[in-house]
């Protein structure tokens, strides 16, 4: 058996269950946890905290806004350091399959060292039947295999890319309106076959439908003449601290790498290219190596008030 990774594989909007070649109805449902609304809690505005503070509980496949003890010169969580900013704020991203609890340790100057445990809530994960091609734009397996170890090597440079952003700091919008037609981290089972899961939020739309920038951010990938094999035209946004997101199957892109787009901006339009049974936008995002889910991040990713 052939393992294909990629950045995601979608289906377009679901047809009726009396037809069987496409994908049955997905149904969207809340996350086990529901995240914190933006501007239910803001974060202490005491001189000194004491201890952490989070802008809304963990959970699998979710992303933290957190702030250090006052003094902290530096945080570990899992025993690797994470940048902050001069007021203490730093993001934790939590995987579809991360542990049930992180370790975070804020480290002082003098020496001194505070730890906290942090519980993280498991997701609730769907299956999906999907009718699509497991080599997407690849005709044959062997020419999958010749193009993706290139298409996998664009796209680990453009994870790897730092950018000086602050989109991560604002409240995320959703890059276009539409119905949710897949949900992120279901199990995929393709022609019968199981698959890997969904990595990111599929958004039923029209082909050449435009969608616009969900936070601030610099591209870091824009396969405009290229078409991947499963991602089809694939955009990527740097929102700054790790924090990105990646748009497949579009069927053109209006921006280029290297360029500063702002919240809101046209950035391009949905399509069907790659692997895709029709025109839908996938939206996925990562902090680092971690895959998170779009509609935690639209309702919890930034406090309001004395937030980041």
């Amino acid at each position: 058996m052939i393992a294909f990774a990629a950045l995601a594989t979608c289906t377009a909007t679901p047809p009726q269950a009396s037809t069987p070649a496409r994908s049955a109805p997905v149904p969207v449902e809340p996350p086990a946890i529901a995240p914190a609304p933006i501007g239910s809690t803001t974060a202490p505005i005491e001189s000194m905290r004491p201890d952490f503070w989070f802008s809304t509980p963990a959970i699998q496949g979710g992303l933290v806004t957190a702030r250090a003890p006052s003094g902290a010169r530096a945080v570990l969580v899992n025993g690797a350091e994470l940048p902050l900013t001069a007021e203490g704020f730093f993001l934790i991203g939590f995987d579809r399959d991360a542990e049930n609890s992180a370790s975070l340790v804020a480290l002082f100057s003098d020496g001194q060292r505070k730890e906290h445990y942090l519980p993280v809530a498991p997701g609730n994960w769907k299956i999906e039947h999907v009718a699509a091609n497991p080599t997407g734009g690849a005709k044959t397996t062997e020419e999958f295999q010749a193009r993706r170890g290139p298409e996998l090597a664009r796209i680990n440079a453009a994870r790897a890319t730092r950018v000086a952003s602050d989109g991560w700091r604002q409240n995320f919008i959703r890059p276009l309106a539409g119905r949710i037609s897949g949900l992120f981290g279901a199990q995929r089972i393709y022609n019968g076959t199981p698959g890997s899961y969904h990595s990111g939020m599929d958004i039923a739309a029209p082909n050449g439908t435009p969608f616009v920038a969900p936070a601030d951010g610099v591209v870091t990938l824009a396969a405009a003449e290229d078409v991947f094999t499963l991602e089809g035209h694939l955009l990527m946004i740097d929102h700054g601290m790790g924090l990105n997101s990646a748009f497949l199957h579009c069927s053109e892109l209006l921006v280029r790498e290297g360029d500063v787009v702002k919240q809101g901006q046209v950035i391009g339009k949905v399509g069907a290219t790659g692997r895709a049974s029709g025109p839908h936008l996938h939206w996925g995002m990562k902090w680092n190596s971690a895959r998170i889910d779009p509609r935690l991040v639209i309702s919890a990713v930034s406090p309001s008030g004395n937030g980041p």
